[in-house]
């Protein structure tokens, strides 16, 4: 069964760096105001402050596919969501339907005015030849055709953003949720990189963290970090 590529952001490890933002930007070499992801900060500067990245997350049941008028958009065998440039008619439906605001134009007005939609492609590039000078000047790099990751995923410091089958990265996400506040045992460099080195859980669910100082809210029932 092929892959379902999918994006996941720990808001608990992103920093607001932009590192991820950078990194899309510097290998797609997209037109100055068009920004493929950015990073979101909610609640800044007040208790509960969190910070998330945002692109298209190619859903299974994509809106802005729903509603083009010109039916530029198409799911690869991959599960990524990609469109033709030579099909848009910069009509902006997609971005009116897209919750997460990935798509995006070079120029402001109504319709061809506002030129082609722009928007991540998971690094997968377009319908032209993959790896094609036409490719790259059109949708980027394909680093999917490359053996690779996204670029966004791949340059995180944090490892905040996750990039890749689906199943994988939740797995890995849930690990992250299952074991987050269990002692310092459970962080640094061999867990976040070598999966065989991550610690065994003694307790799960809302249950007393018995390696962690009593009284600590990781020990309090109901206000686990998550």
């Amino acid at each position: 069964m092929p892959a379902r590529m999918k994006f996941i952001c720990d808001t608990e490890r992103c920093i607001d760096c932009m590192g991820c933002v950078t990194a899309c930007k510097n290998e797609h070499e997209t037109p100055w105001g068009v920004n493929r992801r950015r990073v979101v900060t909610i609640r800044d500067g007040e208790p509960g402050e969190a910070s998330i990245s945002v692109a298209c997350m190619h859903c299974t049941d994509a809106p802005c596919m729903a509603v083009c008028p010109v039916d530029c958009f198409y799911h690869t065998a991959d599960g990524v969501v990609l469109h033709s440039k030579e099909l848009c008619i910069g009509c902006g439906y997609c971005l009116l339907a897209c919750p997460f605001g990935a798509p995006q134009f070079p120029e402001t007005g109504l319709f061809s005015h506002r030129g082609k939609m722009d928007k991540c492609t998971f690094c997968a590039g377009g319908p032209a030849q993959d790896g094609s000078v036409e490719e790259f000047r059109t949708y980027g790099r394909n680093r999917l055709a490359e053996g690779k990751l996204p670029s966004c995923a791949e340059q995180c410091g944090t490892k905040a953003l996750l990039g890749g089958d689906a199943n994988v990265i939740a797995d890995i996400y849930r690990h992250r949720v299952e074991t987050r506040g269990y002692g310092p045992e459970l962080w640094g460099w061999s867990i976040a990189y070598d999966p065989g080195a991550r610690g065994k859980l003694g307790v799960r669910g809302d249950g007393p963290r018995t390696n962690q100082v009593p009284g600590a809210s990781q020990n309090v029932p109901g206000k686990l970090p998550t």
